[in-house]
């Protein structure tokens, strides 16, 4: 999953993005989340659900229309492959990638 979160009120060229793609193999981490950093990225993507548009696998696509002012800027969120969000940052799109833990509502 990856959301894009526009910076709050800051004039940017960039979009800021924040890509979610699933966890790289060598990049797991062996034992269970602690139970706060669990909790923390709960309220995490509660939060980028509540403010942010899913964009799903057009993530990128829709991270350089915004980027390039095609697009309304706006926070978003969706799936990037690894190779999709280094090529944005190579772009000057701001991506980050986070865990997406299930929801807890649900």
């Amino acid at each position: 999953m990856t959301p894009a979160i526009t910076g709050g009120g800051r004039e940017e060229p960039a979009a800021r993005a924040a890509a979610l793609p699933p966890a790289a193999p060598d990049k797991a981490v062996a034992g269970p989340i602690p139970p706060a950093l669990y909790a923390a990225l709960a309220r995490l993507r509660a939060e980028i659900e509540r403010s942010c548009e899913y964009v799903g696998p057009a993530f990128a696509e829709e991270a350089r229309r915004i980027h390039e002012g095609a697009a309304e800027r706006r926070g978003i969120y969706g799936e990037a492959t690894p190779e999709e969000a280094e090529a944005l940052r190579e772009e000057g799109i701001e991506v980050q990638s986070i865990p997406w833990v299930p929801r807890t509502d649900a």
